[in-house]
């Protein structure tokens, strides 16, 4: 029977399982949509009972839909969206917060001016933002009724989604190096939570889930649950999952995933990278004896200005359509869009900036606008590559492409000019889940090494 591995990637809005055999063949797959809670404006959250359903679900279809021997699982998430809930009974205190939430942006300016960056971007190498886990975690332990009592009591855990799905799949409250990296709470050069850090945001490290290396043993997730047992080999954050799945083992392989954001990695190899232009040192994945970097530069808004388009603006039908809109006419008439409707990441970090059409005149067509809409995230993805290479010295030979814009020709030929390079379209469009389902599968012997895998 063929060997096979269950990966479940577990993104913002949506949740896919995907069975691939040892050659990286789609078997089955199967896929369930999660809506996203708005309270205030700025504020983004999801339900993570339905989460956890969506898990759940969508591995046991895909489980259903397969002859294969299923040997292992590997799991890919969110990054820096956060949960809490009670230890004794699995419920959740309030809802996930998402990683595009900014409600905590007045107390990431406070840490500012108290000069609490310093020793934060010391100690974990990321500035302080909104955007990370840290103090979304805290403000659910200021501000939800009985959350710090808890906390204090023993009776409370927390983490990002990987720690929520795992403690409720194989009962272990554990995290991964690449998912802890994205807390503003990890110091990479211990492997472990910063005690100093902790203390200054006031989150007790009793609630934090144990750091374990990606490709490790996760656990094994009971018979009753997907109607088998499978052991969990292998967990990291979802971008990192991406940039392992396409292929980029060596430092300076550099990758673009576009979902509702987009998000640029460039393997920086076993050195702990610096930048002093904007971007986000990051664990790429782990093992038990060696830790592989990245430079990560995210984008809030790509996928997402599309939709917006779609949905908000009603001036395309469908987010398919919006690459012939865009080729139709030969420039954007002078209108520059500017794609920052959930504030600019890197390498500007500027939470407080908003989207910004200009240059409308009343001959604007639609077309055009479309048009600088795409344009505008593929100059927002310029922003971040030429920031790797300055950082670097290293220039960009070839840019690999995954995730759902990457089907939008307009959006990838223009990119390529910009650039002046070549693009390279994953040919698995799923690039994130065959990530998590090579890590997974080099845990459990599927696969004998990276060198093995480039081949597929």
């Amino acid at each position: 029977m063929t060997q096979a591995v269950l990966a479940i990637d577990q993104g913002t809005t949506r949740t896919k399982a995907i069975v691939f055999d040892a050659a990286a063949r789609s078997l089955a797959e199967a896929a369930a949509d999660l809506p996203l809670i708005y309270p205030r404006p700025g504020w983004v959250e999801l339900d993570p009972q339905l989460l956890l359903q969506s898990v759940v679900e969508t591995a046991r279809r895909a489980l259903r839909s397969t002859e294969a021997e299923v040997v292992a699982l590997g799991l890919d998430n969110q990054g820096e969206t956060v949960v809490a809930w009670d230890r004794r009974d699995g419920r959740p205190v309030y809802n996930a917060i998402a990683w595009q939430d900014r409600r905590t942006d007045a107390e990431c300016e406070r840490l500012k001016a108290s000069g609490a960056e310093e020793i934060i971007r010391e100690r974990t190498g990321l500035p302080v933002d909104p955007y990370f886990s840290a103090t979304k975690l805290r403000w659910i332990l200021d501000t939800v009724a009985g959350a710090r009592e808890m906390a204090e009591g023993g009776d409370l855990l927390a983490g990002t989604t990987d720690a929520w799905m795992l403690w409720h799949l194989t009962g272990r409250h554990v995290t991964d190096d690449s998912t802890a990296s994205r807390t503003m709470l990890y110091n990479p050069r211990m492997r472990d939570w910063d005690a100093d850090v902790l203390r200054l945001l006031a989150i007790p490290r009793g609630i934090l889930p144990a750091i374990q290396p990606s490709r490790s043993d996760f656990g094994t997730i009971r018979g009753d649950i997907l109607g088998r047992e499978l052991p969990v080999t292998a967990s990291l954050v979802d971008q990192q999952a991406a940039l392992f799945g396409q292929a980029c083992y060596a430092p300076g392989d550099l990758k673009v995933t576009y979902g509702t954001g987009a998000f640029i990695l460039q393997n920086a190899g076993d050195v702990f990278p610096r930048s002093e232009h904007g971007l986000l040192p990051t664990v790429a994945w782990s093992t038990s004896d060696r830790v592989t970097y990245a430079l990560d530069g995210g984008i809030y808004v790509a996928g997402a200005v599309v939709q917006w388009l779609r949905d908000e603006l009603g001036i395309i039908g469908s987010v398919e359509e919006s690459s012939d809109v865009a080729a139709s006419v030969p420039d954007t008439g002078d209108v520059v869009f500017v794609p920052a409707l959930a504030g600019l990441a890197a390498p500007y970090w500027d939470s407080y900036a908003r989207g910004t059409i200009v240059g409308l005149t009343r001959g604007t067509s639609r077309a055009q606008i479309v048009r600088a809409a795409l344009e505008g995230v593929a100059f927002r993805t310029r922003d971040v590559v030429d920031a790797m290479v300055t950082d670097t010295g290293r220039p960009i030979p070839r840019l690999k492409v995954d995730g759902g814009a990457s089907a939008n020709a307009f959006l990838m030929q223009f990119l390529a000019d910009i650039l002046h390079t070549e693009v390279l379209v994953a040919a698995e469009p799923e690039a994130t889940a065959l990530g998590a389902a090579f890590m997974a599968g080099l845990g459990a012997g599927v696969w004998r090494d990276e060198t093995q895998l480039s081949t597929l």
